[in-house]
Formats: structure tokens, C-alpha cells, sequence
């Protein structure tokens, strides 16, 4: 006899499980918590077996007798219901562990692992926030080119051109890194950059004419703010190092018996440990520095605390105090700085030039050989570096007066 809602709902638990029978293998087990679960009874290459239907009232009874259709059809097609139910259950763990989201965290700690940059990994984290709700949930290997596109132009009808191209960029990883790992076949962010508003390079303000840069440094001698910050800033022109390298440096770092600076391989960009020689003008500074540590392992420690390095914004806003805007200098300008005057000095080779920024050469082989070939010439270009800024600095408070 089929079974009725009312005659499901009245039914109550007893002292053993029993059977409420809906017909065609189908029936309801109430179990002594009552608890009320459909199972379906078959047989299969001779064998009789059990399928989950589900459990009531989430499965109501119309639903039920539908799954239980559903079942025989596929038995009558030579399929056991309950491996199809398994292959299902195994494709969706499959798919629910390949959305964009899953793929692109599990390429982001590879890369985490290999040591990538804070910077970057902040960076990347922002990426897929960013993305998420648009693409998170989607598989990779079913998501199509102009889903990707909708998800930027958002970003551009806000009139954000380059986060647009960065989030392209950084789909376009996330994708590569599927189809090498088996989980998608093509890239569909590889090729609608085509589509995307290409935004105006904007390079970092830097101040090039030795005249101009003269009266930032005596500018500079005028700062008397927080000490340490006044110490950084007077620092900043003489090293040519990223503002995030200078604000990371720690004492342990500097060897002032052998005047270099150790910057380790996980704090560089391109992930290689970097020497930079001292100048006699740098080591003053950083002696300063030192009388001021206050115990702090950070050569220029947070205002706040000395558990943490000064912020990165710090230089910058000095130079604002100073009446410098954005356009005019940054922090980073200083290394566009110094590249430039010493290029046009004609005294020193790009080699050297490019190993003191830093900069990764695209031959791996020969890089690793002007790394020691350009030392000593790197070294006597630091001195003569602070002391042209130096001479720069001083040289307009000199006023000639005619015989």
C-alpha cells in the first residue's frame, strides 16, 4: 500500500527500526530516534542491494518516488544506482575542489612556499578577493573568456584601468597553473587583454637635474621631525635599494667593519641575496642610527613600536613635510635618481650600475659573473656617489663673489 504524508508524519519510533513499504523496492525506515530515512531495495548482477534515497521531510514523498524512478531507469539501462550515486558524489568533491578560488589559493602557497615576496603574497591575496565573487565558485575548466571580461570591466567602468590589466594578469596564472596541474585544458584570460583599456604607464616621480636634486638634499638637512625618520630620509639618496628593502633593514644585516649591507634573498624582489657597499657618508648615518636602536632589531623601527619596521609610507609623507608632492619625488624616485646622474657621469658601466639597483639581467650565467666582476668598481661608485650629493648638497650655499 503507497504511503500518505499524514500516515508518514504520524509515524512514531519504537523499541527496534521498522519498515513503512511505498512500493517498487521503496520504503520509509523509522529508526528508534525517529528518525525517518527513504531506502530503496534492488537487485543488481544477481545481488541484492540498498540505496540512499535520503532523509524525510528534506526528501519530501513526491521527491522520493522521483529518485526512486530514477533509480530503476538507470538499472534498466544496465547502471547500479548506487556507484552512479558514488561517481556523482566523487565528481562533485572534484569540481567543488577545482573552483577558481581552490585553484588560485593552492597556486598562491606554492608560491608562498618558494618563498615569494609579502608584498607579493599580499598582492595576490587582494587578487583573488577581488575576483571571487565573480568567478570564486566557478570551476576552471568551465569558465569561458567573457565571464573573465565581465568580471574586469567593472573594475574599469570605475575607471581603474590597472587593476583591471593586474587581475587579467593574475587569472591568467591561476589558469596556466590549472592546465599543468590537469585541471583545465585552456586559458581564457590569456587573450582579452585585447579587450581591456591599457592604462598610461605612470613611472615613479624622480627628480633628475643635479641643481633640482641639490635643493631636495638641503631640504632634506631642514626635516627635524622623529629622529629615526630624519635618519631614513638622510640615508634614503645614498643607497640605491627599494624603500621596502631600506625600511626592512635589520642590524644584523650590516657589517660595519667590512662596510656592506647583507640583504637576504627573501627580502629582495628578485629573490636573490644582495650586497650593497657602504660609503663613508651611509656609515655615519647608520652609527647615528645605532646610538637610537632603543633595542629594536629594525635599523628604523616603527614610531609605535620597535617590533616592527617604520611604516612604508613613511619617506614619502617626509617628503610631502618637505613640499615635495607626488609628482615631483618618491622614495622610489631615488633609485630613478641615481640610475640617471650616474649613467650620464660616463664614469661607471651599466653592469655595475644594474648589479647597485639590483636589477635581475635576463642571462642568468652572466649575471652570476658580474656579480663579483662589478664589485670593487660598484664599491668606489658608492663613494663617489655620496660624495657627489654631497657636493651637490653644499655647493649652491657657496655663493662666488667677482674680484
Amino acid at each position: 500500500m503507497a504511503l500518505t504524508d499524514s500516515a508518514i508524519r504520524s509515524a512514531r519510533p519504537k523499541a527496534k527500526p521498522y519498515k513503512l513499504s511505498d512500493g517498487e523496492g521503496m520504503f520509509l525506515l523509522v529508526t528508534t530516534s525517529g528518525g525517518k530515512l527513504w531506502r530503496l531495495k534492488y537487485r543488481f548482477s544477481g545481488q541484492e542491494r540498498l540505496l540512499a534515497i535520503g532523509q524525510y521531510p528534506v526528501v519530501g514523498l513526491k521527491d522520493a518516488r522521483k529518485r526512486r524512478d530514477e533509480a530503476r531507469e538507470l538499472l534498466s539501462e544496465g547502471v547500479d544506482p548506487s556507484l552512479d550515486k558514488k561517481r556523482k558524489a566523487v565528481a562533485a568533491a572534484i569540481q567543488a575542489s577545482n573552483t577558481f578560488k581552490v585553484v588560485a589559493h593552492e597556486l598562491c602557497e606554492k608560491l608562498e612556499r618558494e618563498g615569494v615576496a609579502k608584498a607579493t603574497k599580499v598582492r595576490n591575496d587582494r587578487c583573488i578577493k577581488q575576483l571571487e565573487p565573480d568567478l570564486g565558485h566557478r570551476p576552471v575548466s568551465e569558465i569561458e573568456p567573457y565571464e573573465i571580461l565581465n568580471a574586469l570591466k567593472k573594475f574599469e567602468r570605475r575607471g581603474i584601468y590597472e587593476t583591471a590589466n593586474r587581475l587579467r594578469a593574475f587569472a591568467a596564472r591561476v589558469f596556466r597553473y590549472a592546465i599543468v596541474t590537469g585541471r583545465a585544458k585552456v586559458n581564457p584570460a590569456a587573450d582579452i587583454s585585447e579587450a581591456l583599456v591599457k592604462p598610461k604607464t605612470k613611472h615613479m616621480a624622480a627628480i633628475v637635474d643635479p641643481q633640482a636634486l641639490g635643493e631636495l638634499l638641503r631640504a632634506v638637512e631642514t626635516f627635524d621631525k622623529y629622529m629615526t625618520t630624519t635618519l631614513a630620509l638622510k640615508l634614503t639618496p645614498h643607497l640605491f635599494v627599494r624603500p621596502g628593502e631600506l625600511r626592512h633593514m635589520e642590524w644584523t644585516e650590516v657589517d660595519f667593519n667590512a662596510k656592506v649591507w647583507r640583504i637576504p634573498a627573501e627580502k629582495m624582489k628578485m629573490r636573490h641575496e644582495h650586497v650593497v657597499p657602504l660609503s663613508r657618508q651611509a656609515l655615519e648615518i647608520l652609527t647615528d642610527a645605532k646610538a637610537l636602536a632603543y633595542g629594536s632589531k629594525y635599523v628604523f623601527p616603527s614610531i609605535r613600536t620597535g617590533l616592527r619596521p617604520m611604516s612604508e609610507n613613511t619617506i614619502n609623507v617626509a617628503l610631502r613635510r618637505l613640499g615635495y608632492s607626488g609628482d615631483e619625488m618618491t622614495a622610489h624616485g631615488f633609485r630613478s635618481t641615481a640610475s640617471t646622474l650616474l649613467n650620464e657621469s660616463g664614469l661607471w658601466s651599466p653592469d655595475a650600475i644594474e648589479r647597485a639597483l639590483a636589477h635581475k639581467g635576463s642571462d642568468r650565467v652572466r649575471a652570476i659573473y658580474h656579480r663579483g666582476a662589478h664589485w670593487d668598481e660598484r664599491v668606489r661608485m658608492a663613494q663617489w656617489w655620496s660624495d657627489y650629493i654631497d657636493r651637490l648638497r653644499d655647493g649652491a650655499a657657496v655663493v662666488p663673489i667677482r674680484a
